[in-house]
Order: structure tokens, then sequence, then C-alpha cells
């Protein structure tokens, strides 16, 4: 299951969903704001603030998803992961604490911080974070809470933070410009996908 960034279901989650099926996984791309609302900034910054202030509504909308990937005849119900960036990668935080039967997801540079940390007591999966060093977007008291959550409720997971990369390190699309708090970098977008794909080979073989 792949949950896409802030501006809804781009070319950008469909070339991931493509080089996923190429390593022979069975995907689903969710579009959590629904046909053809595509938001630009500043509209998708509201957009996508909707459902982090709704989290019940986030969650529904996550687990219909869910709901389409496990009814499709390739897809083995009992071994599913879900990605995310950005805003996905907070979705896919938001899918774990729900409780969701999934066996791992994988957040990419994505806001950690939720209104409900008790909830990780719901986590029934292993949780990877793939997290930029520098990322201005999600502060370093943000990090430091979603540890204590974690441990709080014993989730088995994984946080790696890719040194001096900045928010969306994964998408050309958001320049190569650091400074501005969003920019890709190499490294850490090769780096991120080999742990992703190390995490997934664990889990389902």
């Amino acid at each position: 299951l792949i949950v896409h960034q802030l501006t809804g279901l781009t070319d950008y989650e469909k070339m991931r969903a493509k080089m996923l099926a190429e390593l022979g996984y069975n995907v689903f791309a969710l579009d959590i704001y629904g046909k053809g609302i595509r938001p630009q900034p500043p509209e998708s910054a509201k957009m996508s603030g909707k459902f982090k202030e709704d989290r019940d509504l986030f969650r529904t909308r996550l687990n219909d998803g869910l709901a389409i990937l496990k009814g499709l005849p390739q897809t083995d119900a009992d071994r599913i992961a879900a990605i995310g960036y950005c805003f996905g990668g907070t979705g896919v935080l938001e899918l774990a604490r729900s409780g969701a039967d999934v066996a791992g997801v994988v957040s990419f540079h994505g806001g950690l911080g939720t209104p409900t940390p008790e909830d990780a007591s719901n986590i029934v999966c292993e949780v990877m974070v793939l997290h930029g060093a520098v990322d201005p977007y999600v502060p370093v008291d943000e990090v430091k809470a979603f540890h204590a959550e974690m441990l709080d409720a014993n989730v088995a997971y994984t946080f790696t933070a890719y040194p001096d990369a900045v928010h969306a390190f994964t998408q050309k699309m958001a320049g190569d410009d650091p400074s501005k708090g969003a920019a890709y970098q190499e490294a850490a977008d090769l780096a991120s996908w080999d742990a992703m794909q190390t995490f997934f080979h664990r889990l389902f073989e």
C-alpha cells in the first residue's frame, strides 16, 4: 500500500508503485483526497491539515485503501506492508496506530506526531521510520516524543536519520536547495529505498 504526499496521488507515487511492482510486489496506491483533488501549495497544506486534524477520518480513509488492497486477487492478505511519503509517512504511522493488520509500515520523511500517543498500544506490526536528520518540519521534540511513544508501547521499530537530509529527501521535484527545508538528496533516497527492501525481505521471505 502506498500513501501519497500532501499534493495527492501523483506521478511520483505511480513511479514508486512501478518500482515496487518490478521487485515483484502487488501494489495499490491509495488516494486519500479523492478523484481529481490535487491541491497545490498553499491549498495542499490546508487539505493535508484537514486529515491531520481529524485522525479518525484519516484512519478511515487509510483502512478503506487497505481493504481494497486486501480484496485484490493478487494480494496475500497475510503479507502486506504500507509505505508513505511526507503526509503519507504520517499516514502509515496512523494506519499502524489504528491497529491495522499489516506486517509492517515504512514512513519516508513523514511527520511523527500524534494527538493520541497512547494509541501506539494498538500497533501489531513492525514500524520503520526513514527520516531526514535536519528536517525542519519535524522538530527535535517531535522525534523524541515518537521514540518515547514507541518504547512505552513496546513497539518493534527502526529509526534511521540520514545526515544532512531535510524534508522530502526522496523527491526530485523538491529541488536541490536544502536551505528551503525540503530538497532531494540522492544518497538518502538510495539508502532509504535499500533499507525498505531489506525490511520487506525480512518480513516476507
